[in-house]
């Protein structure tokens, strides 16, 4: 009885029981690197009220999602250079294939309001480097997965963030089975930012 329009959601829904603070009800959100669509589905299907489904790819996201009012169709548009949008987000999503989160973590700040969640999962294969994939994509050191998670706690604290929890993805990831990590970040209220 598989009812949604990719995978994705099936993790985003996990993270989501692992971390029952993040309450996208009544939530401006935005989907980071939105694909088919999935996490941007469960959003709604949790009662947000908008959601901005960026992704660098074009038409990918499903059809009902597209036409969906509550939708803001954000294709062919790269993660890492968005500046601002036109709300403050109360939280944002993120899966990203092809870069290290700890690149668009400074990004996931800037959008959100103080207090604002995010729920982001670390893909080891685009964290650690050609040199520590395997065979197919698989990263298979655990200690090397369990590394790029810490880069990239260490990268979300110093954007600004306070770290509120991590937890193993359910579902290993479509091509090489690596094991992915979603964490819970909040944003901080007072800046800590280290540019004057």
């Amino acid at each position: 009885d598989y009812r949604w329009v990719g995978r994705g959601a099936l993790k985003l829904l996990h993270a989501l029981e692992a971390f029952p603070v993040v309450d996208p009800c009544r939530a401006v959100c935005a989907d980071l690197g939105s694909s088919t669509g999935g996490f941007t589905e469960v959003l709604l299907d949790c009662g947000a009220v908008r959601v901005y489904a960026v992704d660098v790819g074009r038409g990918q996201l499903a059809p009902g999602l597209r036409a969906d009012k509550r939708v803001v169709v954000m294709e062919g548009v790269n993660a890492r250079y968005l500046t601002s949008l036109p709300d403050l987000l109360d939280l944002v999503v993120a899966d990203l294939s092809f870069i290290s989160v700890s690149k668009i973590v400074p990004v996931i700040r800037r959008l959100l309001r103080p207090g604002g969640e995010a729920v982001i999962l670390v893909k080891p294969q685009f964290e650690v480097g050609r040199s520590g994939v395997g065979g197919g994509g698989r990263v298979r050191s655990k200690q090397l997965r369990d590394e790029t998670i810490q880069e990239v706690v260490a990268a979300a604290v110093l954007s600004g963030f306070d770290v509120m929890a991590g937890v193993d993805c359910a579902i290993a990831g479509a091509k090489a089975g690596n094991v992915e990590h979603f964490l819970h970040l909040r944003r901080a209220r007072i800046s800590t930012d280290r540019k004057k």
